[in-house]
């Protein structure tokens, strides 16, 4: 099988994690967030590394999980570890993760956005949630970023944000043209990164202990 995630080190500091299966709107299969996880676990360990940056080729950052895996009775088990892994080792990597996102972001690839402690938009960005219809939506982690009231809004009725409404709300942190998404995004990992590994660390390590997420949690959170 081809593999669809590779890490680039545009900076020594900075690693680049990207998500590349544009064909299937980088559909988050059970392949692809093992492959992340596998990934993440290295540069968790990586001394050199102080940011991670994520990012997607194509046109569209992620559609959500790869939904043909449902039907298939077979692989449920490995299906939902493999979720509750890519969830938890993104929920709590200990250095500080960057989203860099160009169009549509949803449902899992809305939650990959907002599991990042950062956000770049491209101005063709869109985050909405349409799971809503026959799942539950993350909640706290989102709740964390733009407050309760949104956090409900949001995992209620799944409508869609634009980059600018995103910004508005504190779910992004810049809005850029999408030719300057790459270069926008590597300043801001460039800014996080002049600080010390450890001050990241320590910092990120509070920002999970006031999610107060439990240790044993789902991942609808």
């Amino acid at each position: 099988m081809p593999d669809f995630v590779s890490v680039t080190r545009p900076d020594d500091a900075i690693a680049r994690l990207i998500l590349d299966r544009p064909d299937r709107r980088n559909a988050l299969s059970i392949q692809v967030r093992d492959e992340m996880s596998d990934a993440l676990d290295v540069l968790a360990d990586d001394e050199s590394v102080r940011v991670v940056v994520i990012a997607s080729t194509g046109t569209v950052f992620s559609a959500g999980f790869d939904l043909r895996e449902f039907d298939d009775e077979s692989i449920q088990t490995e299906l939902w570890a493999s979720s509750e892994r890519w969830h938890e080792r993104l929920r709590s990597f200990p250095l500080p993760l960057v989203a860099s996102v160009q169009g549509p972001a949803l449902a899992g690839g809305f939650d990959l956005a907002t599991m990042c402690d950062l956000r770049v938009a491209a101005r063709s960005a869109t985050f909405a949630r349409p799971e809503v219809r026959f799942a539950t939506p993350i909640y706290s982690i989102v709740r964390d970023l733009v407050g309760g009231a949104v956090a409900r809004e949001l995992a209620f009725t799944g409508r869609t944000l634009t980059a600018d409404q995103a910004r508005s709300l504190g779910l992004v942190n810049r809005v850029v043209d999408d030719d300057d998404l790459p270069a926008a995004t590597l300043t801001l990992a460039r800014e996080v990164a002049a600080a010390p590994r450890d001050g990241l660390r320590h910092t990120k390590a509070m920002a999970i202990a006031a999610a107060k997420v439990p240790d044993q949690a789902s991942f609808a959170w």
